[in-house]
């Protein structure tokens, strides 16, 4: 059986439940972040497109100017929809990013404890050995005291006579 002090071990992992919700709630408000930058980005996406139509609507008569709106169109649509996505992956990387660092807390936080629970059952093999030593110590001063009365007891020639 190990005798281990478990406060400093309760208090580490008062600690991680303590931390890790945070970390947590970053990570999902950076998701909901994300989230609206996309519904910003295609309402922004949408809104431009809107302005194209509406701007090709007009000048309907001239086929040159209608295609070379389209072809804006197209390529304003093609440009918004490369930046959602480089905005999702910078998002996503956020995230990864964020989880590992979590994760690495987490393990130091693990390996801190093992070392201070080995630290702690260090410590207590060195006070048994200690204890140990001193009742050996003691048990081997009892048995000459034994051993020099008793050689006293059958050196006494009185003694040996009654015998």
């Amino acid at each position: 059986m190990v005798l281990v002090d478990e406060s400093p071990i309760l208090d580490q992992l008062d600690k991680i439940r303590i931390n890790l919700p945070q970390a947590f709630d970053m990570a999902v408000e950076i998701i909901r972040e994300k989230e609206t930058i996309l519904l910003q980005a295609e309402e922004y996406a949408q809104d431009i497109i809107e302005a194209a139509q509406q701007r090709a609507s007009e000048i309907l008569n001239e086929m040159g100017i209608v295609r070379q709106a389209e072809l804006e169109a197209s390529q304003i649509r093609a440009s918004v929809q490369q930046e959602c996505e480089q905005i999702q992956q910078s998002t996503l990387t956020e995230i990864e990013q964020m989880r590992r660092r979590a994760y690495k807390e987490i393990e130091q936080l693990r390996r801190m404890t093992l070392d201070e629970c080995e630290d702690i059952q260090q410590g207590a093999d060195e006070y048994a050995d200690a204890v140990l030593s001193n009742i050996e110590q003691q048990l081997g001063d009892m048995m000459r005291v034994i051993r020099n009365g008793r050689q006293q007891l059958y050196s006494d020639p009185k003694k040996k006579l009654k015998d």
